[in-house]
C-alpha cells in the first residue's frame, strides 16, 4: 500500500505519451492525494498533492506528449484540474489525518487488551512438580484479543488444581464474569481441602455476583466449568463437570473422553437442582495427558459446514507434548475453518512426567 502512489504515477506517465491530445490522461492525477491517504501521514499527502498539481502543469506544457503543442500550461480546462486536485488534496489531508489519529488509538485499545488478557488469563506455569502444562486461548474476534473463555492451573497443598470455563454471552459482561470466577477459583482454591467444597464455594461468589448485578437474565447468567484437581501423592484425577465438555485422555494406546454422564449444572444454576456435587477418580499415571477445552473448539466448522472432528485429530498427535500438541491444535483449526472462527477457543493440556519433581511450595491465600 505505500507504494501504490508512486504505482499511480508510473501508470500515468507510462498512458500519457500514447494517448490522443484530446484524451488528457493527466487529469486523473486529481486522484493521486486519495490514493496514497490510504498508507501514507497527512504530511506525505500534502507532499503528494503538490507534486500532482506541479506534475499536472509540466504535462500540459510540454509538446512532446502526444504532439501536445505548447500553451497548454493556463488552458482553463488544466487551470481547473489544478484547483481540483488542491481541493482533493485537502480532502485526502483530513482524511489521513483522521485514519492516522485511529490507527492510533485501535493501537492504543489493543495494548490495554494485552495487558488485561495477560491479567485475566496470566500465562500457566509450564511445569509444576512432575507436570508439564501449556494453554491456548483465541478470541473469534480477532480486535477483541479477550472474552468470555478462561483457563487457570494453580499448584496448591492439595495437589494442583485446574479449572476451564465457558462464560455464556459475550463482550464486557462475558469478560467481567470471567474475571470474578477466576479471583474466586484462584482465592478458595488454596483454602478448600475437598474439590466439592472449592466448587460450592465458587458457585456461592457467581451467584452473589450476579444478584448484585440485578436485571432479569439474573438466571441466564451462567458459566460452564470443569474443575480438576491432580494430587501429588497418587496417580489419579479428581474431576468435577458443570454441564462443559468432557474432558480427554490421551495414552499411549488410546484418546478418550472421561464422561460419566452424571455432569452438574453450569455455575450459578446449581441452586435450581441444590444437589451436592458428584466427584469422578479417573487414572493418571506417568505418560498420560488431559486436554481441558471450551465448546468452541468441538463447533468450529468448515466452508462446507462439518464440525472440528477433535478426537480423530488427537489420535494422530497423541504422543505431542503440551506446547506441541496446542500450537498443532492452533493450526488446524485456523486451516480447518479457513481463519474464521465462530467462537473463543481455551484449551489447557496437562502431561504428568515419568520423571519427579516435588511441587514448588504454594503462594498463600490471596
Amino acid at each position: 500500500m505505500r507504494w501504490l502512489p508512486v504505482l499511480y504515477v508510473v501508470a500515468v506517465l507510462l498512458l500519457e505519451p500514447v494517448t490522443p491530445v484530446q484524451w488528457p490522461v493527466s487529469f486523473v492525477l486529481i486522484a493521486l492525494p486519495l490514493v496514497a491517504a490510504f498508507a501514507h501521514g497527512p504530511v506525505a499527502v500534502a507532499g503528494a498533492t503538490g507534486f500532482a498539481i506541479l506534475l499536472e502543469g509540466v504535462l500540459a506544457g510540454t509538446p512532446c506528449c502526444a504532439g501536445r503543442p505548447v500553451g497548454y500550461l493556463w488552458e482553463r480546462h488544466y487551470v481547473a484540474a489544478y484547483i481540483c486536485t488542491a481541493l482533493v488534496g485537502v480532502l485526502g489531508t483530513v482524511l489521513a489525518a483522521h485514519r492516522t489519529h485511529r490507527e492510533r488509538t485501535l493501537a492504543d485499545v489493543r495494548f490495554v487488551a494485552d495487558i488485561a488478557q495477560r491479567v485475566l488469563l496470566r500465562p500457566v506455569p509450564q511445569r509444576i512438580g512432575d507436570l508439564l502444562l501449556d494453554s491456548l486461548y483465541l478470541s473469534a474476534a480477532a480486535e477483541a484479543r479477550i472474552g468470555g473463555d478462561l483457563y487457570e492451573a494453580v499448584p496448591t497443598p492439595y495437589g494442583v488444581r485446574l479449572l476451564i470455563g465457558d462464560v455464556r454471552g459475550k463482550g464486557l459482561l462475558a469478560v467481567e464474569t470471567a474475571a470474578a470466577l477466576l479471583g474466586a477459583f484462584r482465592e478458595a482454591a488454596h483454602d478448600e481441602a475437598a474439590l466439592p467444597a472449592l466448587v460450592d464455594r465458587v458457585e456461592t461468589s457467581m451467584t452473589r455476583r450476579a444478584t448484585q448485578l440485578g436485571g432479569y437474565e439474573v438466571g441466564e447468567r451462567f458459566v460452564t466449568a470443569v474443575f480438576v484437581e491432580i494430587p501429588a501423592e497418587a496417580p489419579l484425577i479428581r474431576v468435577v463437570n458443570c454441564g462443559h465438555p468432557p474432558l480427554i485422555l490421551i495414552r499411549s494406546g488410546e484418546v478418550r473422553e472421561l464422561d460419566s454422564g452424571r455432569s452438574a449444572p453450569p455455575l450459578n444454576l446449581g441452586v435450581l437442582v441444590g444437589e451436592p456435587y458428584h466427584v469422578e477418580t479417573y487414572a493418571f499415571r506417568p505418560g498420560d495427558q488431559l486436554l481441558l477445552y471450551t465448546d468452541g473448539i468441538t463447533e468450529t466448522r468448515d466452508p462446507g459446514g462439518r464440525f472440528y472432528p477433535l478426537l480423530q485429530r488427537l489420535r494422530s498427535w497423541r504422543s505431542l507434548p503440551p506446547r506441541e500438541l496446542l500450537e498443532r491444535l492452533h493450526h488446524d483449526l485456523l486451516d480447518y475453518s479457513g481463519n474464521r472462527l465462530q467462537d473463543d477457543i481455551a484449551a489447557l493440556a496437562v502431561r504428568r512426567s515419568a520423571e519427579e519433581r516435588p511441587l514448588p511450595p504454594s503462594s498463600p491465600a490471596g
